[in-house]
């Protein structure tokens, strides 16, 4: 009797991922994204991090499908673009939100 009931969980957990695809968080997002998403970002903090002229501490990246969002802050407008155009330039970035702030 135990052996038919761990039989039955094994094959109601089968049958859960094979429905949801192996989906990683609420927005049904799959593991390969997911691992895409967290390459892209790992990409972006480290051009930032190479390039002194952008503080990679002060600005977060995220990433969703390929969309990179930037928040934070930035010393200056030079410093929000340049933290643009080096996500708009990393492998793999399909657009780019800047909600970066210059204070």
């Amino acid at each position: 009797m135990k052996l038919a009931h761990a039989v039955l969980a094994a094959a109601a957990a089968l049958i859960l991922v094979q429905l949801t695809g192996c989906a990683v968080a609420r927005d049904q997002q799959t593991v390969g994204s997911y691992i895409d998403d967290a390459t892209i970002t790992t990409r972006v903090k480290a051009r930032m991090a190479e390039d002194k002229s952008v503080s990679a501490t002060s600005i977060s990246v995220e990433t969703l499908n390929g969309t990179v969002q930037l928040s934070g802050f930035a010393k200056s407008t030079e410093e929000r673009a340049t933290a643009e155009r080096l996500a708009r330039s990393t492998p793999g970035v399909q657009a780019v939100r800047n909600g970066i702030l210059v204070r």
